[in-house]
C-alpha cells in the first residue's frame, strides 16, 4: 500500500494504531513529503520497530523509472513509469527561466476520446491514487537533483475525472509540511467537466484551472472531442465566469492549433467574441501529431496570424514554447512506443 498517499493526521492515527505516539505520525510525515525519503530505513529519528512494521504492509514510492529521454536541448525530460500493477504512466520534466515545471500524469490512460491525443487510444484503465502522483514529482527530483517549483495535471488522462485523488494531491502537495508547492503555481487541465468545475470552485484553492478548449464552436469542438456531446461551449464558458466571480483566478483555455480545422481567421475572431468580458489567457498549442490520428499542424504563419487576430480583440495570449519536440513530445507516445514493442497491454 503506498504510503505517500495519507495525510498528516491520517498518518498520526495510524502511528497510534501502531503502538507509537501521535507525534511519530508527524515525523512520519515529514520524512515522506518534506524531506522525501526514498524508503523506511532513511527514516532515522522514527523508531527501527516502527520502521519495520510500516515496511511490513507499506511502500515509500510506488514508482520506477522505465525511460527517461533527454531532449537535445537538455531543457525537456520525458520519463516512464512502472507502477507496482505493471501499468505504464507518463510525466514530463521542463526546465524553464523561473525555474523547473513538471507535467504529471492523473490517470493510466483516459476515456475522454480527444481526435488528437494518444492518451485516449487504449481508452481509460484506472484512476491515479494522490501518492501515485505525489510519486512523480518526488522521483523526477531524486533524479535531476533539482527542485521542481510549478506542477502541471496535464499529462496522460482528465484531472476532473479522478477528482477525490486530485483534490487530495494538491493539499498534500501544498501542504506547509510537506514540499509546500504554492496553490499559485500548481495548473489543473480539464477538458470541461462543468459540474466538477463547479466543486473545484468551492475547495477555495488557489491553483489555476486551465480549460482544453481547442475550438470556438460546438459543430467544431464535437468534432475532435467527445465530451463536447455533453457539455457545450456556452456552459464552459458560463462556468469559467462563475469560477472566476468565485475564486478570483484567471482562467486559461488551451487551443490546440489543428490545420485546416479550427485555425482560420474567422475561428479566432469567433472565440475573441466568447472571451469578451472574461479575465482568461489563451494559450495556442502547435499540434503534436500523432501518427494514429487524422490530425496535422497548423502552419506556422497561421499559428501567428490568429494570434495577431486575437491580440487585436486585446485578449492574452501567447503561443506555447515548444519543448522536447525529439523525444515523442505528445502526450502518451512514451508509453504508447514502449508497450508496442514489449507487447504488453
Amino acid at each position: 500500500m503506498d504510503i505517500r498517499n495519507y495525510k498528516e493526521e491520517e498518518l498520526v492515527e495510524l502511528a497510534k494504531e501502531l503502538g507509537q505516539k501521535p507525534f511519530r505520525g508527524k515525523q512520519l510525515f515529514e520524512w515522506l513529503h518534506k524531506k522525501q525519503a526514498a524508503a523506511f530505513e532513511e527514516m532515522t529519528n522514527l523508531p527501527l520497530e516502527f520502521r519495520k512494521r510500516l515496511s511490513e504492509s507499506y511502500c515509500v514510492s510506488p514508482l520506477k523509472i522505465v525511460k527517461k529521454q533527454v531532449s537535445k536541448k537538455k531543457d525537456t525530460q520525458k520519463y516512464l513509469f512502472a507502477l507496482p500493477d505493471g501499468h505504464m504512466i507518463e510525466s514530463v520534466w521542463m526546465k524553464y527561466h523561473h525555474g523547473n515545471s513538471v507535467c504529471i500524469s492523473s490517470q493510466v490512460g483516459c476515456r475522454m476520446g480527444c481526435s488528437f491525443c494518444a492518451s485516449t487510444l487504449a481508452g481509460l484503465v484506472r484512476n491515479l491514487t494522490a501518492g501515485e502522483m505525489l510519486s512523480q514529482i518526488y522521483e523526477i527530483q531524486r533524479d535531476t537533483k533539482e527542485r521542481v517549483s510549478h506542477v502541471i495535471v496535464m499529462g496522460m488522462g482528465e484531472p476532473l475525472d479522478n477528482y477525490d485523488n486530485l483534490i487530495r494531491f494538491i493539499r498534500l502537495l501544498s501542504s506547509e509540511r510537506g514540499l509546500c508547492i504554492s496553490q499559485r503555481n500548481i495548473t489543473v487541465s480539464t477538458c470541461g467537466l462543468t459540474e466538477r468545475i463547479r466543486d473545484l470552485m468551492k475547495e477555495k484553492l488557489q491553483i489555476t484551472l486551465a480549460v482544453s478548449l481547442h475550438a470556438p464552436n460546438d459543430e467544431i469542438r464535437r468534432k475532435t472531442m467527445p465530451v463536447a456531446k455533453k457539455y457545450t461551449i456556452g456552459e464552459i464558458f458560463q462556468t469559467c465566469r462563475e469560477y472566476f466571480e468565485v475564486t478570483g483566478r484567471r482562467i486559461t483555455f488551451e487551443y490546440s492549433m489543428i490545420r485546416g480545422v479550427n485555425d482560420r481567421e474567422e475561428h479566432a475572431r469567433e472565440l475573441a467574441e466568447r472571451c469578451k468580458g472574461l479575465n482568461c489567457h489563451i494559450n495556442l498549442i502547435p499540434l503534436n501529431e500523432v501518427k494514429e490520428r487524422n490530425c496535422l499542424r497548423s502552419v506556422d504563419s497561421d499559428i501567428q496570424r490568429f494570434k495577431i487576430i486575437l491580440e487585436k480583440y486585446r485578449i492574452n495570449v501567447t503561443i506555447r514554447r515548444e519543448m522536447g519536440s525529439d523525444i515523442d513530445a505528445a502526450c502518451g507516445q512514451l508509453r504508447k512506443k514502449f508497450l508496442n514493442q514489449t507487447g504488453k497491454n
